[in-house]
């Protein structure tokens, strides 16, 4: 494997891993992020969604 474009293919699928894996890991963070918000907004109006 004496590919002069080793380096680059190889770096290249790094970086698209490392990209891909920070847009799962900051999706997941915001989740919980906004999950939190919303328990707080409806704690404070009392109503639950789903209900009349």
């Amino acid at each position: 494997m004496s590919d002069p474009h080793l380096g680059f293919i190889v770096a290249s699928y790094a970086i698209g891993f490392v990209v891909v894996a920070g847009l799962i890991v900051w999706t997941v963070l915001d989740h919980r992020v906004q999950a939190r918000a919303l328990e707080r907004l409806e704690a404070r109006s009392g109503r639950r969604r789903g209900r009349p």
